[in-house]
């Protein structure tokens, strides 16, 4: 009995300091990494940095946490952000938002306002922690400009990425907002005779990125891993009796223009295409030639509410079907 106990107060002495070497390490290396971002020019802030969780995990709070990158414009504040992860399994955390925060671009602020935000983060062992999948959930989500008093809603919404295993830098994601609706002054703009109901019925997207790096802690201190493959499997949208569907492949060169094919499939499409012009989308003066062609194609398809036509992009054009529609979009992540 004397030995077992021994042994017992010897594991609980060693366990206890690996704890605390443990803890040590991981504020340390937090306030490590912030006064890193400040160096480089960063507003990187917290009121306090505190790690607890004796015996068996390590969560750190954050409070009053401001960060702030001067090279792309984008900024985030909370009065709270939590990193829990398990002693013995430090690679995989839990993320935890605040009901609150706040979210700059160079563009807009953004309120955003959720009843729990949460993302699952499994990285590699490695210390550059290159990311090996994530699932990110949020309940009751809305989303406001600080410039106006308009809120996109979601009942739920769930993202979620993997790292493919033969390919470092590729991964496939997925999206699904449930109970999606858009702010009121948008719908109104869209839909002024109010024939369309207040949510989608479905706003999902299964898609595969390869990137020119893996996303790992250089993502956020040095510069975004930018796409240069992109398989759409599938994206839809669905708006009472209006949907929208699209799926193809595109690469993407070093200035961002993709140049591939997407095939579009849109259900009541004449809606849809008044719906882009009212929301400044489509130039108004280009919209009857577009429409024009476009019936011309559905008819002979033999169903005249109904398009099943490619999306080309080329030399930093886009096209729909033998219809010129202006500039690619450029896909730059800042």
């Amino acid at each position: 009995m004397r030995i077992l106990l021994t042994l017992i107060v010897i594991a609980a002495a060693a366990w206890s300091g690996y704890w605390y070497i443990g803890k040590t390490g991981v504020s340390e290396g937090f306030s490590t990494w912030l006064e890193a971002r400040r160096a480089e020019g960063w507003a990187a802030e917290t009121g306090t940095l505190e790690t607890v969780g004796y015996p068996n995990r390590f969560d750190t709070t954050f409070t009053d946490i401001t960060l702030a990158d001067p090279d792309t414009g984008l900024a985030w504040e909370a009065p709270f952000f939590q990193i829990l992860a398990l002693s013995y399994k430090p690679n995989h955390v839990i993320a935890v938002w605040p009901d609150e925060q706040l979210v700059a671009t160079p563009r807009e602020k953004y309120q955003v306002t959720s009843s729990d935000m949460r993302a699952s983060v499994v990285v590699g062992a490695d210390l550059d922690l290159p990311l090996e999948r994530t699932t990110l959930t949020a309940e009751e989500l809305a989303v406001t400009p600080v410039s106006e008093d308009q809120t996109t809603r979601a009942e739920a919404l769930r993202l979620a990425a993997e790292r493919l295993p033969a390919h470092p830098a590729t991964y496939r994601l997925g999206l699904a907002a449930d109970g999606l609706s858009p702010a009121l002054e948008w719908r109104v703009r869209l839909d002024p005779a109010g024939k369309l109901p207040e949510r989608f019925d479905a706003f999902e997207a299964d898609v595969t990125v390869e990137f020119d790096k893996p996303w790992d802690r250089s993502a956020i201190e040095e510069a975004r891993p930018q796409p240069r493959r992109i398989e759409l499997r599938l994206a839809q949208a669905r708006w009472g009796e209006l949907e929208l569907q699209a799926a193809g492949e595109v690469t993407v060169d070093a200035q961002g223009y993709p140049e591939g094919e997407v095939t579009v499939k849109a259900r009541n499409w004449r809606d849809i295409l008044r719906m882009a012009v009212a929301s400044g989308t489509l130039p108004d003066a280009f919209a009857g030639t577009l429409e024009d062609g476009l019936g011309l194609i559905s008819q002979m398809s033999g169903n005249p509410k109904t398009l099943d036509i490619p999306l080309n992009f080329r030399n930093g054009k886009v096209r729909l079907g033998p219809v010129p529609l202006g500039d690619a979009p450029v896909l730059r992540l800042r």
